[in-house]
């Protein structure tokens, strides 16, 4: 796709179901049902190939969203990674505490 530089090839596909396919391939679907209903047709009966081709191309467009969504987290995480990387100084490993040493003594009041 051209929205996608070479580097977003190096990730694996996301699943052919996800949720943006299905989001977007049910609004494809209601696309073509509220046209029909429009139109005064019957909305699921009339004009099946064009409920399959909305549906089609909504799921599409939900797959290759999803891609790009893929793509953009991982380039914020390598870029994330790589500023943790180079300043080490500001995120210093803190001290672990026990439970014990969190938690206030319990004293009841009777």
């Amino acid at each position: 796709m051209v929205l996608l530089p070479e580097e977003a090839k190096a990730l694996p596909p996301p699943g052919v179901v996800n949720r943006s396919s299905l989001w977007l391939g049910f609004c494809g679907l209601l696309t073509s049902m509220l046209h029909n209903s429009l139109a005064r047709k019957p909305a699921l009966r009339a004009g099946l190939h064009r409920h399959v081709l909305f549906t089609t191309v909504g799921w599409f467009l939900g797959y290759h969203l999803t891609k790009y969504e893929n793509y953009t987290y991982a380039r914020l995480d390598r870029d994330m990674n790589a500023y943790v990387s180079r300043h080490p100084e500001e995120f210093q490993q803190k001290e672990k505490k026990t439970f014990a040493e969190v938690v206030e003594d319990f004293h009841p009041i009777r």
